[in-house]
């Protein structure tokens, strides 16, 4: 009598043929911190001002902690799967297509929109020497881009799309150079801040430390960029296809950049806060302004009398924003790689040139990118909707983490977190907040733009010429009731910027019973339910396997 032959418990990892693997220790862990050193940091410390006071200190230490937990799932998955696109094509492992295109699609247009915000950021800070490319709507607080401006941008994006084209070698080398820059700008900054204008009494003296409440600490954390400042850390997981040695370097790259920059944006906020005339507080933090508005670090250096780091500021302000849309130009395309190599997207965007590079994926980044100047035109409107995405983005991978311990319990992690499914859970939590901390009219157009993908798959399915994967929805239907639930949640919060109700484009929520804690209680318990729910409905190992070691007939082309 034959012996039943047991299932597999591990499988053969199936690596991505034609890239080039041109991206050391260094550079990897420099394309993290020269991702999450954008605008960000140029706009967050008077955001999180204005709405947390001096409490935003602990946004920022709060925001760090919440992104080292997500990064360190992906740490291992990045290491055990060193993959082009390792954010979509994780789901697509455990959970099948649907769930994987459901991610696929928001984290693809989230980091489609990165690149164009990043133009937009340097339009605005350099407004004063080129007042033309973009108008200040003072009855709406926002910035906008011009005629002339929108040009510019569109010549800044072919601009970062070339540079890509060219190769990840060039696109290492001066993404390493444009870092370096920009750490010695904000060290200097902070230096100077600390010498010129240090005021501890600003601290307590106009408010107390949390002068609109406690609760303000999480609600600048999306709302101030906080979360938004922090995001490019995924960026280790995204090259960890064409990294030498990923075991060693993907672990480092997500972990160090996260550390680094945390510490540098805590003492820029302190320096910022501790750095105000008290005549510019008169007013409390919520009216905080500089009659600079378009530049709040290189108004206050102004204000003190530092003219020179106010000009050094804004050459940073192109170059800052410049690498990190250089990067984030090259992250999209991976991801539209990455969508094609689980069969959700034409396979057109796996052609690679005779550098390795995905360069039809370059050009649908570059023509989307563009368009997003339209709905969006000025770096405000962006922040919100970014955070959000991104960070519903990140929460399958997190449930993946838990699920290929179940489906694959043999294979080989080089990088493994203890304590079973305590961090992949925590991290999954964390994701949940910031979406949750988003508030309604941010999620709701969430929505909109998930519906909007889930017509582009169905059309997709239907006249692709080639057999597509499984839809799989039963292995994927945790993410349509994840999301619900989300939004359930989201609707009924009282977390609003001005305490009135959010204004959707259906419906106005933001004044239910929901604040912080409650809210924070609410999500955590959910949170677990769909941990729990995803590890039942998860693909049987067997066919977690045969996507993981599928390698496509029309593998990625030279072209």
């Amino acid at each position: 009598m034959a012996t039943p032959t047991a299932p597999p418990t591990r499988a053969d990892v199936q690596l991505d043929h034609g890239v080039r693997r041109d991206v050391n220790k260094i550079s990897l862990l420099f394309t993290g911190v020269g991702a999450i050193i954008g605008s960000g940091w140029l706009f967050g410390a008077l955001n999180g001002a204005q709405i947390a006071g001096p409490a935003a200190i602990f946004s920022w230490i709060i925001g760090a902690i919440m992104i080292m937990l997500i990064g360190f799932a992906y740490a291992e998955l990045a290491v055990m799967f060193p993959v082009v696109g390792g954010i979509i094509r994780f789901p697509h492992y455990s959970f099948g297509s649907f769930a994987s295109f459901s991610s696929g699609w928001i984290s693809w247009l989230a980091a489609a929109a990165v690149t164009p915000i990043e133009v937009l950021a340097t339009l605005q800070y350099t407004d004063p020497y080129v007042p033309w490319l973009m108008n200040h709507l003072e009855d709406e607080g926002v910035w906008v881009v011009t005629g002339p401006g929108l040009v510019v941008s569109v010549v800044l994006m072919a601009l970062y799309s070339a540079v890509n084209v060219l190769g990840v070698h060039l696109f290492a080398k001066l993404n390493n150079a444009l870092v370096w820059w920009k750490l010695a700008v904000i060290a200097l900054l902070i230096v100077v801040l600390f010498a010129v204008s240090f005021n501890p009494g600003n601290l307590t003296d106009f408010g107390g430390f949390a002068p609109n409440g406690y609760g303000t600490i999480f609600t600048a954390i999306p709302a101030a960029g906080v979360a938004f400042s922090y995001l490019g850390f995924r960026n280790g997981v995204e090259f960890a296809g064409e990294t030498d040695n990923p075991q060693r370097n993907v672990p480092f790259a997500l972990v160090g950049s996260v550390v680094i920059t945390a510490i540098i944006y805590v003492l820029l906020q302190i320096a910022f806060i501790t750095g105000l005339p008290e005549a510019v507080l008169g007013n409390g933090w919520a009216n905080l302004s500089f009659e600079d508005a378009a530049g709040p670090l290189a108004g206050l250096s102004l204000l003190l009398g530092v003219g020179w780091m106010a000009w050094l500021l804004r050459l940073d302000a192109i170059i800052s924003p410049a690498d990190t849309g250089l990067i984030y130009a090259g992250v999209t395309a991976r991801l539209s790689y990455a969508n094609a190599r689980n069969d959700n997207a034409p396979q057109a965007l796996t052609k690679l040139n005779n550098r390795g590079v995905p360069w039809v994926s370059v050009l649908l980044m570059f023509v989307v990118g563009c368009f997003f100047f339209l709905p969006f035109p000025g770096w405000a409107q962006f922040v919100g909707f970014l955070t959000a995405a991104t960070a519903l983005s990140f929460g399958p991978g997190c449930l993946v983490v838990g699920a290929l311990r179940r489906q694959i319990p043999d294979q080989d992690r080089p990088f493994k977190l203890p304590g079973g499914d305590i961090i992949p859970l925590l991290a999954f939590f964390c994701a949940n907040l910031l979406v949750f901390w988003s508030t309604w009219s941010i999620n709701e157009k969430m929505l909109i733009a998930l519906l909007a993908g889930y017509v582009v798959f169905v059309i997709y399915h239907m006249v692709a010429k080639h057999p597509t994967p499984p839809i799989n929805f039963k292995s994927g239907s945790w993410f349509p009731i994840w999301l619900a639930g989300m939004l359930v949640f989201s609707y009924l919060s009282e977390l609003t910027p001005n305490g009135q109700a959010a204004p959707g484009i259906f419906l106005n929520g933001g004044d239910g019973p929901l604040g912080v804690g409650l809210g924070a209680v609410a999500i955590a318990i959910w949170s677990g339910v769909i941990y729990y729910y995803a590890m039942a409905v998860r693909l049987p190992s067997q066919e977690a396997i045969a996507n993981i070691e599928k390698t496509p007939t029309d593998a990625p082309t030279t072209a």
